[in-house]
């Protein structure tokens, strides 16, 4: 038994704006679509590296890796069975 009315509106030129200022239509199921990043913004598609930081994590990351890959390995210890 298939359920009438279970798919939402599809909308197949619904209006994307973006922060940056660059607009676009796509396929969606809402008709007006507002993101804070697009393909024309973003740092992967346009090469250049923009982090955004919030109170020093990026810095705090490279620094916790410098210091792991600085420090020597520790042995694992292997635990032997007592035999009784």
């Amino acid at each position: 038994m298939a359920k009438a009315d279970i798919h939402p509106q599809y909308f197949p030129k619904a209006h994307v704006k973006c922060v940056c200022g660059n607009t676009f239509t796509v396929g969606a199921t809402r008709e007006k679509i507002e993101v804070e990043i697009c393909s024309k913004c973003h740092p992967f598609y346009t090469g250049e590296e923009k982090l955004i930081d919030t109170a020093g994590r990026v810095e705090k990351f490279k620094a916790r890796k410098l210091k792991a890959s600085a420090a020597p390995k520790k042995e694992k210890k292997v635990r032997v069975k007592k035999t009784k």
